[in-house]
């Protein structure tokens, strides 16, 4: 029942797991190292912390002794202890850090979670707990609303309704909303017995993009819960590139076999993994960042 968060500095994983004793999360300093030093490579990064760690032994041994070993997920799956700071100790780190990325890495990590995406993020999370999860009637459109009021309840006042506003992004315009009724009743009566039918409903979705707002995310988990109900499997997210995916969506309109391929190569039978939902939910949020909706047209 461990739970694990991804949080991402631009591009960069921060991983972190929960302490279900004292409550709070435990992030990897491995990680922030890297983001702060924009270095990559996973032995240098562990050769500065030893000798950052040493130098403040001397200066600032109350932060070195604040430091937890926790066993958190690394690249080849497998668990292995690592220091990690809770996020007082996290932001003292970066406030003795040598770097000209500290200050804006502070903000980030200040302020992420306060933030409408930061908010929604801590209730995906809890959505895999939820009784609501169990109880999803996910073929319908009313389970993707069902999924979207409960992300987004409170943050936006449109939660959970229908678009009533043409909306584009990148110049791709999606399905005008006068005629939105009919397509998602069209897109509700897709078979889903196969990946491929499965995947055109999906794509078939995001071109509806019902929402304001929230449609990436939303239907993420809309996708993988059929997958699960219909297939016994998901996807696990940390197998599928930002760049790939949102590439792969985009040629989705006039072509499905790219991201028919991609998904498809990584799908896992882990359905019932909290570790794999909470992964995924990190990736979804990731995926969705710097992502920009402009309203086109009002149809009053």
């Amino acid at each position: 029942m461990t739970k694990i968060s991804i949080r991402f500095f631009g591009d960069s994983e921060v991983r972190a797991v929960w302490d279900e004793t004292r409550s709070k999360w435990w992030f990897s300093v491995l990680d922030i190292i890297g983001v702060l030093r924009e270095e990559t490579d996973y032995q240098k990064n562990r050769n500065y912390w030893k000798y950052l760690k040493a130098k403040l032994k001397k200066e600032t041994p109350q932060l070195v002794n604040a430091a937890n070993q926790l066993k958190i997920t690394a690249s080849d799956g497998k668990k292995y202890l690592t220091d990690t700071y809770d996020a007082e100790g996290v932001i003292e780190l970066a406030k003795n850090f040598p770097s000209k990325k500290a200050n804006r890495f502070i903000e980030w990590f200040t302020y992420s979670d306060e933030t409408i995406d930061g908010k929604s993020k801590t209730k995906a999370y809890a959505l895999f707990d939820s009784s609501l999860y169990l109880t999803l009637d996910v073929s319908t459109v009313n389970g993707l609303q069902q999924i979207h009021a409960y992300l987004f309840g409170g943050l936006y006042n449109f939660a959970g309704q229908i678009r009533t506003l043409n909306i584009a992004k990148g110049g791709f315009q999606f399905s005008l909303a006068q005629f939105l009724p009919e397509t998602l009743k069209n897109i509700e009566k897709m078979p889903e017995g196969t990946f491929d039918e499965i995947m055109d409903k999906y794509v078939e979705m995001n071109v509806a993009h019902p929402f304001m707002e929230g449609n990436g995310r939303s239907t993420r988990i809309w996708l993988d819960l059929i997958l699960k109900k219909s297939l016994k499997r998901c996807v696990d997210w940390s197998r599928v590139g930002k760049r790939a995916y949102l590439r792969a969506m985009e040629q989705s309109v006039n072509d499905t076999a790219p991201i028919k391929a991609l998904l498809s190569s990584a799908l896992t039978d882990k359905i019932n993994d909290r570790e794999m939902f909470i992964k995924g939910v990190d990736y979804s949020y990731y995926y969705e960042q710097a992502d920009e909706i402009t309203e086109v047209e009002s149809n009053e």
